[in-house]
C-alpha cells in the first residue's frame, strides 16, 4: 500500500498527538528462546515523533543483546485514563552518536545515567517504526454516556472509539 506524503504526514501527526504525553512505553523484543520479552522504557516525552522512537540505554544491557539477535521489536503505549492505546512495530538498532545523545538528553535522565552523556556505556536504541495501530476513545463521561444511550436505543453496540492501522514506511 503506497501512501501520499500528505497521508503519511497526517499519520505521523496523529501518532505524535497520541503518544506525546505518555511517559513510559513497553519495549518488546525476542529473547534467546524466541519468546517475547517486554520492559518499560522512559519515552523522553518532549521528543518529536517523526517515525522513529528513541530510548536511552546501556549498550551492554540484555535488551541490546536481544536486539542484535533479532531487530524486530514492538513499542506499546497506554494511557488508560484517556482510553488511548498505541502499538508500534518496526526494527531496532543501537546508536552511539554523541551529537544525537546531546540532542535528546533531558536532565531527568540523570536518575538512570548518573554520569550523563559522559557515561562510557550510554547509547540509544532507535526504533524505525514500520506499522502502527491505535485505539483512541474519548474519556469523558458525557461522550461515553451518549454512546451507551445511543446503543441502547438503536440496539447497536456502543462504539465511541477510533481504531486504525497505519503503514509508515
Amino acid at each position: 500500500m503506497t501512501q501520499s506524503h500528505e497521508t503519511s504526514s497526517e499519520n505521523l501527526k496523529k501518532l505524535r498527538d497520541l503518544i506525546k504525553d505518555i511517559e513510559y512505553a513497553m519495549l518488546t523484543t525476542l529473547n534467546e528462546e524466541g519468546e517475547l520479552h517486554s520492559r518499560p522504557m522512559a519515552t523522553n516525552r518532549e521528543v518529536e515523533f517523526d517515525g522513529d522512537v528513541w530510548f536511552f540505554t546501556y549498550a551492554s544491557s540484555y535488551k541490546v543483546f536481544e536486539i542484535h539477535r533479532n531487530h524486530q521489536v514492538n513499542v506499546s503505549y497506554a494511557a488508560p485514563d484517556k482510553q488511548r492505546y498505541v502499538s508500534l512495530s518496526g526494527t531496532a538498532e543501537l546508536v552511539r552518536d554523541r551529537q544525537k545523545l546531546e540532542e535528546l538528553w533531558k536532565p531527568q535522565l540523570q536518575a538512570w545515567f548518573p554520569k550523563g552523556i559522559d557515561e562510557p556505556d550510554i547509547a540509544l536504541i532507535k526504533v524505525s517504526v514500520k506499522k502502527a495501530e491505535y485505539w483512541d476513545s474519548p474519556s469523558s463521561l458525557v461522550a461515553n454516556t451518549i454512546s451507551l444511550v445511543k446503543g441502547a436505543v438503536t440496539g447497536k453496540p456502543a462504539d465511541v472509539s477510533e481504531h486504525e492501522k497505519l503503514e509508515l514506511k
